[in-house]
């Protein structure tokens, strides 16, 4: 099964009396690039669903944005700082003391001063909200595999496409290599009696050099080669492993062979060939390059 990196997913919803909101989106990479953002204070989790998400995605540049909110239910405590309040109260004292002025501080007005009054909340079990989060994780993830599976298909049906039309250049090279030679042995013969003027030559000395010339010109090799590669890649294109790299790797020794074949032919249809097959490894490269 052929994964793209290419994916999306998003949950929004309420997990225990807590708000989350959960996007994780990724893109082609050459390795893996975690990325988190989280709300304030909730920092501790990045590890644990870097450890979470990489066990589920093999390669790709993840980005992952979590919002979320305590529970209702977290308990939440006022706490009064009386030394504070107790120097507002005798400075408001002084001032009127020394000023003739009324003095109409109340509850509401000292409360409203700095510090007076502070917010203390239990500190949040980390493993509950880890447990919280990795429902709303599970249910983005749903999505955004299935994402990078559908585009994965889609991927492997144009590589196996293009495949099988270079498989289909390969055997017109194959086929056309012997005619090749037989046109050469006849050019060679028609050049030989023009300047002899006459068809009284040596025929085993033509054989030689047409051998010789086979020789040179021969990309048998180079074609079960690339046979061979392509087989591997259909190999690659049904594993149930992530196998981007390693297509990739497959993807320049094809190419290689392609030059060398190009590099010996002497024929121009063969060389259309090749120009066409170098063309379509280029599009399954690039192609490949957003395979998990």
């Amino acid at each position: 099964m052929i994964n793209s990196m290419t994916g999306f997913g998003r949950f929004e919803g309420e997990v225990n009396g807590r708000n989350i909101t959960l996007e994780i989106k990724s893109v082609n990479h050459r390795y893996t690039e975690f990325n988190l953002r989280i709300t304030r204070g909730y920092g501790f989790l990045e590890e644990k669903l870097k450890s979470y998400i990489t066990s589920k995605i093999a390669r790709g540049k993840i980005d992952m944005f979590v919002s979320l909110t305590e529970p209702e239910d977290t308990p939440t405590e006022v706490q009064v700082n009386h030394n504070l309040a107790q120097g507002y109260i005798n400075a408001f004292k002084e001032l009127s003391d020394k000023y003739s002025v009324r003095n109409k501080i109340t509850v509401n007005d000292l409360a409203r001063y700095p510090d007076v009054l502070s917010v203390h909340k239990t500190p949040e079990d980390e493993d509950r909200v880890y447990a919280d989060v990795i429902v709303a994780v599970d249910s983005a993830l749903e999505s955004f595999l299935n994402m990078r599976k559908a585009e994965g298909e889609r991927l492997k049906a144009d590589v196996l496409s293009r495949a099988e039309t270079i498989m289909s250049l390969v055997s017109e090279i194959e086929e056309r290599s012997p005619q090749t030679l037989e046109e050469y042995k006849a050019r060679l013969k028609e050049k030989i009696e023009e300047l002899l003027g006459s068809t009284d030559y040596d025929e085993q000395r033509i054989i030689t050099e047409v051998a010789i010339y086979a020789d040179k010109i021969a990309v048998d090799e180079e074609t079960v080669r690339l046979r061979s590669h392509f087989e591997q890649l259909n190999t690659y294109l049904n594993s149930d492993e992530p196998v981007g790299r390693s297509i990739d790797f497959l993807i320049q020794e094809m190419n290689r062979e392609a030059n060398t074949i190009g590099s010996k032919v002497k024929d121009a249809e063969i060389a259309q060939k090749v120009v066409k097959i170098k063309n379509e490894i280029e599009k399954i490269r690039e192609q490949i390059q957003n395979i998990e």
